[in-house]
This record gives structure tokens, sequence and C-alpha cells, in this order.
């Protein structure tokens, strides 16, 4: 475990105390997700950043003679450093130094697991990693390892700006083509005639709690943020038997790294895709605005901020300001408070869900003949049967069906 001391800088335009101290909280839950131990933290003010050190020759020393006194292993700074502030403050510090994007990458290469996964990882971690070559032989990953040097299959790498141009536009490729086998799934479910509906959210909002109860999936759920990274889809079937395709997806935070967001477009493509999200917001937090915020931003990076959107006030069963949950229920009319840890109010949210995606189911009146009782099972494994009467030549009935279906049965219609 390596002995960290983390470094939030606030620079005088930034007036709100609030942020900061928010800002603080993420990055020691960040680091504490990589199995970091704490045993400094600091808050730097200064009027502006220092192009060379970030924080300043002055300040620097004193931060070196702390690392030197508490014998610090890696300072995580809670900002993003250029290549020659990263450079020089590893010199003066005498110790690995990581900035915020890079402990994000070394959580997100952690979790990934399947290739889609894991190769838009190495892709943000060169990109990230090309513009900060000095034109020497670099390693992309340490030999020592550690937080911040998770770097691509965790291997030896030196390699020049060319190899690395060259590793960039292979993963590119891999990855337009799982991007063409995911939109191949999409058409295969849309001629099934299901609905997308995405779980989206802040990280740690219980968005993987909620999807395992609804699901009955067994989604592995663990401490620390990011713990979702390859998105998980189920079907999940509605009151009215309308069939969804359920997805979770991985957590947004404040200033998600853009080159992140470029890496996992072909993820985020749920979100873009989705017929209905839903916001799973931790309503229990004194910073869910912030965070509902933080969302609505990445959501408009994607263009997705004008999808038909359910919001799922979540955590109840531990929020201390219930003033907080009717603040947000005056604000965003339609929100449905859970508790996904506890089952409560789930069947409201399905419910508002089926409202949500009710144009996607049709009520249509039937006649089969009894040569066509196969047209029966499709009626009553696909749609919801609401009366049904029998005669000597067949069958009437009035069945509500997801709109595809119904058009496919039309040639029945009565």
């Amino acid at each position: 475990m390596e002995r960290a001391f983390l470094i939030t800088v606030k620079l005088d335009f930034e007036k709100r105390d609030e942020d900061i101290l928010e800002r603080q909280r993420e990055l020691k839950e960040l680091a504490l997700t990589v199995g970091a131990e704490i045993v400094e933290e600091e808050l730097c003010r200064r009027p502006k950043i220092s192009p060379d050190l970030y924080v300043g020759e002055g300040k620097a020393k004193e931060l070196a003679d702390i690392v030197e006194q508490e014998e610090v292993d890696v300072v995580i700074f809670n900002n993003d450093l250029t290549g020659t502030q990263h450079k020089n403050l590893e010199e003066t510090l005498a110790v690995k130094v990581v900035d915020r994007t890079q402990l994000i990458l070394d959580i997100f290469a952690r979790h990934a697991r399947s290739p889609e996964g894991k190769a838009q990882v190495e892709l943000a971690q060169l990109e990230y990693s090309l513009p900060r070559l000095s034109g020497k032989g670099v390693e992309l990953s340490r030999l020592g390892g550690g937080i911040g040097t998770r770097g691509p299959g965790e291997q030896k790498l030196e390699v020049d700006r060319r190899r690395i141009r060259e590793r960039v536009l292979k993963l590119k490729g891999e990855l337009k083509n799982l991007s063409v086998r995911r939109k191949a799934l999409r058409s295969r479910r849309d001629e099934a005639s299901l609905p997308a509906v995405v779980f989206i959210g802040y990280t740690s909002a219980g968005k993987s709690t909620l999807f395992n109860v609804l699901t009955g999936s067994r989604q592995p759920i663990n401490p620390g943020l990011f713990t979702t990274l390859d998105p998980l889809s189920r079907v999940l079937t509605l009151p009215n038997k309308q069939k969804v395709i359920l997805s979770d997806t991985v957590g947004f935070i404040r200033g998600l790294p853009h080159r992140l967001i470029e890496a996992f477009k072909a993820t985020l493509e749920e979100v873009i895709q989705a017929d209905l999200l839903v916001h799973v917001l931790d309503v229990s937090s004194s910073y869910a605005a912030d965070h509902y915020e933080a969302v609505g931003r990445v959501l408009e990076e994607l263009g997705a901020h004008d999808k038909k959107t359910v919001l799922a006030l979540n955590k109840t069963d531990i929020l201390e300001v219930p003033e907080r949950l009717v603040t947000f229920e005056k604000r965003y009319p339609g929100a449905v408070p859970i508790s996904a840890l506890k089952g409560v109010n789930l069947d409201g949210l399905v419910r508002h869900i089926e409202r949500a995606l009710s144009g996607y189911s049709h009520e249509i009146r039937l006649f089969l003949p009894l040569s066509r009782m196969d047209v029966l099972d499709v009626i009553y494994s696909q749609g919801k049967v609401k009366d049904i009467s029998y005669d000597n030549d067949g069958i009437r009935l009035t069945a509500l069906l997801p709109a595809l279906t119904a058009e496919k049965l039309k040639g029945f219609a009565v």
C-alpha cells in the first residue's frame, strides 16, 4: 500500500469553498479506491497557476519537506498537470507525482474487464501520455508499478511517438469494429421491438444496486468510484408485459476528463441511443444538486441532454435532511423517491418507466382463426391480453402490444 499525500489547489477566482471541499472529498475517495494509504492532505491557495511547478517554487519546496518527513510514496494532485509541471514536480518532490486524470485512468484500468473496456482505457492512457513525451526513451508504465502507473497491459513500454500513434490508430480501428457489432446487436433489438432503458448517474449513486434488484442480476457491488465500467444489459418485463432492455453504465463525475468521454463513446452510445434514461441520484448527499448538474453537463457533451428521463431519488433510507427530498420533488415534478438497497418504492419507479414508454405499446383488437394459435403464443409472450372470447371459428381479443409487434399483426386486426 502506497503512502499518499493529497493536494488540492484552490485558485483565487474559485469563490465557493463548498466546491473545493467536495473536490477534496472526491479526491480522497478516488485515492482510497486505488488502495492508497492517505498520510497527509493539503489545500493550497494560489492566485494563479505557476507554469513550471503549478504551485510555485516556494510552495513546492514546502511540500517536499512534508514528503520527506511523512515518508510519502506518491503525491496526488487534484488538478491536471502539464508535462513540464509533472516533470519539475517529480524532480522537486523526489517522489512519484500523479494528477487527477492519471488517477481516474488508473481506476478505469483496474476495473476494465471486457476487450472493449480494456481497449478504451489503453486508448485514453496513450492519448494522455503522447503529448507528455520528452523525446527520449519514455516508459508509459513505470517499473515499480503502483498508483497512476497501471499502463496498457501492465507491461514495460519504451516506445516512441511513432509507435504510440500506430497503437492509437490500431485501437481506434478495434473500437470502431466493436461499435459496428454493437450497432448490429442494437438493430436486432430494434427488430424485436424492445425499447432501451439506460441507467445514468453520478458515480456511487447506487445504479448497480438498483440494476441488480430490478433484473435479479448479481453484478458485484464494490465500495469506491467507477466500479461499473463495462456496460451490462438485461431484459426487464414491465407490468404491462412490455419487455425492455435495461442497461447499467459507467458513473459520471464532475470534470470527467474529455479524453475519457471520447475514448468511451462506444460504450456511451448506449446512453445516446437510449429510448429512456433513468437518472439515479443519491439524494442523501449534501452535494446532490451539484451531482445532478455534473451529470447534465456530461449528457450535454454526449448530445443526450434532451432525452426523455425519469429521475430516481435514491438512498432515501439514509437521508438525514428530509427537506432536500422535498426540494427535489418540487424542482423536478415526477421525480421518484426510492431506496434501491431497501427495496422502497421500486414498484413506483417501474410504473413511471412504464408510463414514460407508453408510446411503445399499442392497444389492438384482433381476430385469430383457430389455425393460428401460434400467434396467440406471441401475443402472450410479448404483450398483455386485456380481454378474450372464443367462438366456433376463432378467437377475438384485445391486447396491448409493442408497436412493432402490433404492426406485424395488423393483418389480424378487426
